[in-house]
């Protein structure tokens, strides 16, 4: 039977091991852990559809890293070797080990000591690494508490991320038009928004005389003029409120008028105050 000093050994070095095979994971990891037990809708949505693994995991142990190997944590941040039971899977297609290993960096209490994470529940954001059973995780942050509430939001996030007509990422806008109606205040703007799947995506604003103005966004090529703006919370919501820059780009409206294209910005700035703050909480996000 192996003494208990020789298996701390054995994995302790295959830490050292993990640590050399991905500095350039650890480099580019630079969230640091803020508020996770608070963390907003656009959180969740930021790590779920950054990860293609999502998994509920009991931790087992924990082993730190010492700062003079390779690369040390931030400040306020200890670099762990954790060792997890999955107990399920809700994001991994072909599946993954029931025992997973990663690099964490623990955020430290305000003694300076590591929380106690062992036996703890937690939900991992990660990434396949490339010997079985080791995953590297999305972020500094994505490994979370798994409070019940938490993880069933989670799994709405994904379940809306992988639908069919899944809301796509949206990459930049595109070119907005604005025609004047037949009588006075009365008028539609179009603006078309570049996607990262390339579906066409578009925001129409509508103007009539004594009433508030409309907007709708449409995913596909026809806009309903009966939709109602994005309930927030929801993934189109997110796409649009964390997507879309503050205000409309000048070249989204070089073919207008000047005139025309004051009325589009001003279009714009109406979708903007009415989607409200992306709510993102995380450091660096």
């Amino acid at each position: 039977m192996k003494s208990k000093s020789s298996m701390t050994f054995q994995s302790a070095a295959a830490a050292c091991l993990i640590f050399a095979a991905y500095p350039q994971l650890l480099a580019a990891q630079t969230n640091a852990l803020a508020g996770t037990s608070m963390l907003s809708y656009a959180d969740l949505a930021d790590l779920s559809d950054a990860a293609p693994i999502v998994a509920l995991t009991r931790i087992r142990s924990i082993i730190a890293i010492p700062a003079e190997e390779g690369q040390s944590a931030p400040q306020g941040h200890k670099r762990v070797y954790v060792e997890a039971e999955v107990i399920n899977l809700i994001r991994g297609e072909g599946g993954i080990s029931p025992v997973v290993r990663y690099l964490y960096d623990a955020p430290l209490d305000a003694r300076g000591k590591l929380p106690k994470l062992k036996k703890t529940h937690v939900i991992l954001f990660a990434r396949r690494a490339d010997r079985p059973g080791d995953i590297q995780l999305v972020a500094r942050d994505a490994q979370i508490p798994a409070a019940p509430a938490t993880v069933e939001q989670v799994k709405a996030i994904l379940s809306d991320l992988m639908a069919e007509r899944a809301p796509p990422r949206i990459v930049q806008l595109g070119d907005a038009f604005h025609v004047a109606g037949t009588v006075a205040d009365e008028s539609e703007t179009q603006i078309f928004l570049r996607t990262a799947s390339g579906e066409p995506v578009s925001l129409s604003i509508l103007r009539r005389p004594g009433q508030e103005p409309k907007w709708a966004v449409a995913l596909g090529e026809i806009v309903d003029e009966a939709a109602r703006p994005p309930e927030p919370g929801t993934l189109l919501w997110y796409r649009l409120a964390c997507g879309l820059p503050p205000t409309l780009p000048a070249y989204s409206s070089r073919a207008l008028s000047p005139t025309d294209a004051e009325a589009a910005r001003a279009d714009y700035a109406l979708v903007i105050q009415s989607l409200g703050n992306c709510g993102r909480t995380r450091f660096g996000s």
